[in-house]
């Protein structure tokens, strides 16, 4: 199997007035094309600070980082930048869309700094829509369609730039259980087409989805092992039913 992430004695820390915040305390792991991994750790393990990193959305104070064969760890901003937008399309838990953007041009957006014309941007946002079902809410804004909807087009914008990596960070934390139930189908869907999915989360139900759980504790991994219970969209629906 191909490595896509690979990070070396990774660590970070913070300056807080006098105090030095250990982060991350010497990290390793290494994620390959196509897994699905779950990194899971309660407030303060580090796993948001170790997705920052997987995400290009901040660097380690040491250690080495490659992400698709590129060493990213000394990456200036501005080539953090055009990796994110090349390699990674990110999921947040508050959607993060433009309020005054319809659905279409909020998933066409990435492809706006990638340097597409208008035609071509529209015609892979509206394919991307398609493909997470909402076909027919390109003209709707945010605030005409339901949290689950938002969180779709959100996905569909993290998937327009056909990334090698989705990064999901607690996905589902602003959705009620049935919504997130289909949400996570979704993500079933996605990886099986062949994205590398890496999710953010501090549910153990949520975790369940994913192949693989890494979970931190005090900056460090306490943990990483095969998910030997693994969850999907059709027997959490059927619960539902």
């Amino acid at each position: 199997m191909k490595e896509i992430i690979s990070i070396h004695n990774i660590r970070k820390t913070y300056k807080i007035g006098d105090e030095i915040i250990h982060a991350l305390k010497d990290v390793s792991l290494t994620i390959y094309k196509n897994e699905y991994v779950a990194l899971m750790g309660p407030s303060g393990s580090g796993k948001s600070t170790l997705m920052n990193m997987l995400g290009c959305l901040d660097s380690p104070s040491s250690g080495e980082y490659i992400l698709n064969s590129l060493s990213v760890a000394k990456m200036s901003d501005n080539e953090l930048a055009e990796v994110r937008n090349k390699e990674i399309g990110f999921v947040f838990q508050t959607f993060n869309l433009l309020p005054r953007a319809t659905t279409l041009d909020n998933v066409a957006l990435p492809l706006v700094y990638a340097g597409f014309s208008k035609t071509e941007r529209e015609n892979r946002a509206k394919e991307v829509l398609e493909s997470v079902g909402l076909g027919n809410r390109m003209s709707h804004k945010p605030n005409e369609l339901s949290g689950g909807q938002r969180q779709r087009v959100a996905i569909a914008r993290a998937l327009v730039n056909t990334p090698a990596i989705i990064l999901a960070d607690e996905p589902t934390g602003n959705l009620d259980s049935k919504t997130s139930v289909e949400i996570m189908g979704l993500f079933e869907e996605i990886h099986k087409k062949g994205n590398t999915i890496i999710l953010v989360t501090h549910e153990e139900d949520i975790a369940l989805h994913a192949h693989r759980i890494v979970r931190l504790k005090d900056g460090l991994i306490e943990s990483d092992s095969q998910n030997t219970k693994i969850t999907t969209y059709k027997n959490r629906i059927d619960a539902f039913n």
